[in-house]
Order: C-alpha cells, then sequence, then structure tokens
C-alpha cells in the first residue's frame, strides 16, 4: 500500500525505499503493533530513540518522521491533531572557523 501511493504521488525511487525503510524500522521498534494501534506518543518515542540512543542528525531524524508522516496522512489517512505538534529536530547552526571569517 505504501509503495503504491507513493509512485502516485510520483515521489523518487529514493525517497521510496527510504520511507519504506523508516516505516518498518518504526513498525519493528514497536514489536510489529499495526500503525493505527499507535499514535503521536509511539511516534514520539521512535524519535527520541532515535536522537538518544542511536545519536542520528537532525535531518535524518525529519526524513524518519516524514515517512511517518507520510504513512499517516497519505496511506492510513489518519490525520492527529498531535502529530502536528512533535517537534522537528533542529539543524545545528554552521560553524565558521575563524580562517573561514577573513575571507
Amino acid at each position: 500500500m505504501v509503495r503504491e501511493r507513493i509512485r502516485v504521488k510520483h515521489y523518487s525511487i529514493r525517497t521510496e525505499r527510504a520511507y519504506l525503510d523508516w516505516i518498518y524500522r518504526f513498525i519493528v521498534f514497536h514489536n510489529k503493533k499495526h500503525p493505527q494501534d499507535m499514535g503521536a506518543e509511539e511516534i514520539q518515542n521512535y524519535l527520541n530513540y532515535l536522537a538518544v540512543q542511536l545519536n542520528v542528525a537532525a535531518s535524518t531524524q525529519n526524513q524518519a518522521l516524514n515517512a511517518i508522516n507520510f504513512l499517516y496522512k497519505e496511506v492510513l489517512q489518519i490525520d492527529f491533531d498531535k502529530l502536528e505538534q512533535i517537534t522537528w529536530a533542529k539543524k545545528p547552526k554552521k560553524y565558521r572557523s575563524f580562517s573561514q571569517k577573513a575571507r
């Protein structure tokens, strides 16, 4: 179902693979519980796991959230009010060394 919906929306093959992987990981993380039986709390727990335990980059965490968001909104057609309240990871500001500032 996910793959078909991604293809209908003409997403790239790389996005398809990434989304399928993130959705699979999300479901396995919650002991193969069906996504319809989960909500914003489970999503937040998974994102916290990615950030704290796996120490993933902010962009990686946001990609996982995009995949999960796609699953709920586009495939399952479930629109959580609480899903909108989930905090997106913030990318750190770029650090410029002294030598770069001199230019």
